[in-house]
């Protein structure tokens, strides 16, 4: 089996981590499912920022783990999570990086959402 490459983020394919810097509620069938003020952002590329949610700030009890997989060269090995509450529609609405590239390793032990698999993401 060939090594699956790492790349480095650079000018080509910038990637920057900042503290969100507010409070960020998502919710699924009328439950928050995360609720925070310690969330990281994620930027990439042209690609829409991503907030990263710490796993402590997220009622895990409604998510599910999937054995649906992904790999980014920038990132890693992606893991992910249905929200059983949400249908069929929350099937892998969560993702996680759990052993992220040393380039990313901020959003170790953090979550991110789909925002079309959640019924809001609110940043306020």
């Amino acid at each position: 089996m060939t090594p699956k490459p790492i790349l480095q983020p650079g000018p080509d394919h910038p990637i920057t981590i900042e503290p969100a810097g507010r409070r960020i509620i998502v919710t699924v069938a009328g439950k928050a499912v995360a609720d925070t003020r310690d969330a990281v952002m994620l930027r990439e590329a042209d690609y829409p920022p991503v907030p990263y949610i710490p796993l402590a700030d997220v009622d895990t009890t409604l998510l599910e783990r999937t054995d649906h997989a992904t790999y980014c060269p920038y990132k890693g090995q992606c893991s992910y999570y249905s929200i059983p509450i949400g249908g069929d529609r929350a099937a892998n609405a969560v993702w996680e990086y759990q052993a992220p590239h040393d380039a990313v390793a901020e959003i170790k032990d953090r979550v991110a959402f789909y925002p079309d698999r959640v019924d809001s993401i609110e940043i306020s």
